[in-house]
């Protein structure tokens, strides 16, 4: 089942761009545009991860987010349009386990979010046909062979994987996978991918992984 993203936007156009992209990516997605309203949502629906605009009309995104993790573990990004370091470490004492300043790159936020869920689902085991990959141990196998991964080969399959079909964008993974943008020339994602391909056919794993030209990666549903 599509993981549930629940937003809390009174920006309709920001709103709208959201769950349009969300949507695209995969997600299954709820609007609200106040507070109250998406406070009594995240407690009925218990979304996957909550996206929340700090500047909401009502009640702020930091009082919704404290309130939030009073009885929730639900992994909270938070929308502002400030980037002072006095309203992130107000933003993180809240209870956010992120944040992004506004204006943001669509790209970006997508990356984050995959960042959150894989770490709620750390743990979770992944099959995709004959691909097992076993977060709490960090072994992967194809069929019954396993097949052995650097610690980043592995972050960057099981990224991947977490969304078998969707292509992920090449700033998608530096974000996920190496914290940030790499510099503009670098072709580490491309080695990581040719390693792990190699590693998979290995095994007897062939086209595993899909190139889409231009744009970036994707696991075969």
């Amino acid at each position: 089942m599509s993981k549930h993203v629940l937003i809390v936007e009174d920006d309709v156009d920001i709103s709208r761009l959201l769950r349009l992209e969300l949507e695209e990516a995969g997600y299954r997605v709820s609007t609200f545009d106040s507070g109250m309203r998406g406070l009594a949502a995240i407690r009925e629906e218990r979304p996957d991860l909550v996206i929340l605009d700090l500047g909401l009309p009502d009640v702020s995104g930091a009082e919704i987010a404290r309130r939030v993790r009073r009885t929730e573990a639900t992994p909270i990004i938070i929308l502002t349009a400030s980037d002072d370091v006095e309203t992130k470490v107000t933003l993180l004492n809240a209870g956010a386990d992120d944040y992004l300043a506004k204006p943001f790159h669509v790209e970006e936020l997508l990356a984050r979010v995959g960042v959150q869920l894989r770490k709620q689902g750390g743990d979770a085991a992944i099959r995709i046909g004959d691909l097992s990959i076993d977060g709490a141990r960090r072994q992967v196998f194809w069929s019954e062979d396993e097949v052995r991964l650097s610690p980043r080969e592995f972050e960057l399959l099981q990224y991947l994987a977490t969304q078998p079909g969707r292509v992920y964008s090449r700033r998608e993974i530096e974000q996920s996978v190496w914290g940030g943008d790499l510099p503009p020339t670098s072709n580490v994602v491309d080695v990581h991918v040719a390693n792990i391909r190699g590693k998979l056919r290995e095994a007897g794993g062939y086209g595993v992984i899909r190139t889409v030209r231009g744009v970036g990666y994707a696991i075969k549903s």
